[in-house]
């Protein structure tokens, strides 16, 4: 490039540190000059972005943006489709909703990396409205909303020059419902960099790490669990959490909440192994318990797949079921694994890794963009 590119990142809303916060940061840290265009943004939450200049939408200044962006989901494409973006010449979007719909001009490249199509009005716009257990007015009003949501989508989606997808898994949902190809660039994962003890003798208990929601599925967990009578340690909260306590029968599963990177650093050095049996998108827990030389034992289907290596960092089992479970963990305990090997399989998915990978494509894309 003989000018540097002018480039501005625009992202759903930064309201709460989570997986595509950190893409984000990833992100600001590889285009420090690039200023951020969010809908919404809660400074209290994401002290991180403090040097940042971040500017937002007009929702920001609406009641309870800041706290519950959901319920202006219906304003979200007004609001990015209201940016006036003309003076970039590169445009890196980080969309899981509706930050892809921005409105560039020809001139302007546009890349989205993007987290998935939105699954609540896609393939998962069933199951969302009935896990939630929403009232039945709630849900006869969500389903016109969505599908208005969906059309939109659509047309927003062909507004993207390019996609990078962060795993094949969601390659392959882009291909579906954007018809788009997408280079597959893996997240960059921010870990713990206080001293690591790989332990090969592990303490007799297993963990699971995330959000207690109901796609998770932890439920199974629990359920397992109450056969085995093995000790389980679920680490994290969520509104799951009350029915999860009511369906546990076994007095070796405790519900520990919120703990802290040491004391979560502590599981992870210590656990049998960790138990993922939800389908994400990507799925950073998996890699951070590998970093500390946690096995990981995963459903066989989404991001798990391209960051666990069946057998030799952990067990990937083909059924979201009770009895698929308690196999792989049978299967597990004859099995002998290495955390210094588990660890250095982790080490692939760094931030700074992930910060070369994209500046790498974005100067490769807009050197073609321009030609």
């Amino acid at each position: 490039m003989n000018q540097k590119p002018k480039i501005a990142i625009v992202c759903d809303w930064l309201t709460n540190l989570g997986g595509a916060e950190q893409v984000i940061l990833d992100m600001h840290e590889a285009f420090p000059e690039a200023p951020i265009y969010t809908s919404i943004y809660n400074p209290a939450k994401l002290p991180q972005f403090k040097d940042a200049e971040i500017i937002t939408s007009f929702i920001q200044k609406w009641p309870l943006a800041k706290k519950a962006h959901q319920l202006y989901l219906g304003l979200m494409p007004y609001a990015f489709e209201s940016f006036d973006l003309s003076q970039y010449d590169i445009v890196l979007s980080s969309s899981f909703a509706c930050s892809k719909g921005l409105i560039t001009k020809p001139e302007t490249l546009h890349i989205c990396y993007c987290h998935n199509p939105m699954r609540y009005v896609w393939d998962d716009s069933h199951s969302y409205l009935k896990e939630h257990g929403f009232p039945w007015i709630v849900k006869a009003l969500a389903k016109p909303i969505l599908h208005r949501i969906r059309i939109w989508d659509t047309l927003a989606a062909k507004r993207v020059d390019k996609y990078i997808a962060n795993s094949k898994f969601v390659s392959k949902r882009i291909q579906k419902y954007y018809h788009a190809d997408s280079k597959v660039i893996h997240p960059g994962v921010r870990f713990n960099q206080s001293e690591i003890n790989l332990k090969a003798e592990k303490e007799d208990f297993y963990i699971a790490v995330g959000r207690l929601k109901a796609y998770k599925k932890f439920n199974l967990l629990v359920k397992s669990f109450n056969q085995t009578q093995k000790k389980l340690y679920i680490i994290g909260t969520g509104e799951h959490l009350n029915y999860l306590k009511k369906i546990n029968t076994n007095p070796n599963t405790e519900f520990l909440g919120f703990v802290d990177e040491e004391d979560l650093k502590h599981y992870y050095q210590n656990a049998k192994a960790l138990l993922f049996p939800q389908c994400e998108d990507f799925g950073i827990i998996p890699i951070e318990a590998q970093y500390f030389g946690c096995p990981v034992i995963a459903y066989n289907k989404g991001g798990a797949t391209e960051t666990v290596i069946n057998t030799k960092t952990g067990i990937l089992f083909d059924k979201q079921n009770v009895d698929s479970i308690i196999k792989a963990i049978d299967h597990f305990e004859t099995l002998d694994l290495n955390p210094t090997e588990i660890h250095k399989h982790a080490q692939k998915f760094q931030s700074k890794n992930f910060q070369e990978q994209l500046k790498q494509y974005v100067h490769e894309a807009y050197t073609d963009y321009r030609s």
